[in-house]
């Protein structure tokens, strides 16, 4: 949740996720000249400047269609993961899409107010989203082969069938590798597809 600082005095912003139900929660805090955080037992706090990227993405769970990640990198190689979504309970996950997206909107405009040159890619890394593109036109050019079957031998059933799980694995598969298609962005142009 984002909240004002509790124990210091401070013009921070902070956020706060539980990356699953029984670990501790992973706290982040924006403040004048950096970013401090808190995951487990590592702590540590980075200046505007040392952050060399920002990576946004569309990262859906089966309990949580609406989840999205930022990896925050550090130029000496660290990183650290900001979620959208925080675990309640062994078996409910809740969404906070106003806190995070006040954090991540926040975070980028102190990075452009510090003069940082960090890179800001949204979507996936490009090899792997090609990748599963490929394989996806293959699964494609597989399902396009069975139907075609399936009229030729008159298996209507079979053919309705494979028309509709294509459509519903075209839906939810479509939405993720459109979200989270590769492309650069600017400080002042965060990519909203990518934001709760």
């Amino acid at each position: 949740m984002v909240s004002p600082p509790s124990e210091t005095p401070s013009s921070g912003v902070e956020y706060a996720y539980r990356a699953s139900a029984i670990g501790s929660a992973h706290r982040f805090a924006l403040e004048d000249d950096g970013i401090s955080w808190r995951v487990s037992r590592r702590t540590g706090r980075w200046g505007y400047a040392d952050i060399a990227a920002v990576r946004m993405s569309y990262r859906p769970m089966s309990m949580q269609s609406r989840r999205f990640r930022t990896e925050i990198s550090h130029r000496d190689g660290g990183r650290i993961i900001v979620m959208s979504t925080t675990w309640r309970t062994l078996a409910l996950m809740d969404a906070q899409d106003n806190d995070y997206r006040t954090f991540i909107v926040e975070l980028h405009r102190r990075l452009a107010e510090h003069g940082a040159r960090a890179t800001l890619v949204g979507g996936l890394n490009p090899l792997l989203y090609f990748a599963g593109a490929g394989v996806l036109m293959l699964l494609l050019v597989a399902m396009t082969a069975l139907l075609a079957r399936a009229i030729v031998t008159g298996e209507w059933a079979g053919a309705l069938f494979i028309v509709g799980l294509s459509a519903f694995f075209g839906w939810q598969i479509g939405r993720f590798m459109r979200r989270n298609r590769p492309r650069a962005y600017t400080f002042d142009a965060l990519p909203q597809d990518l934001l709760p």
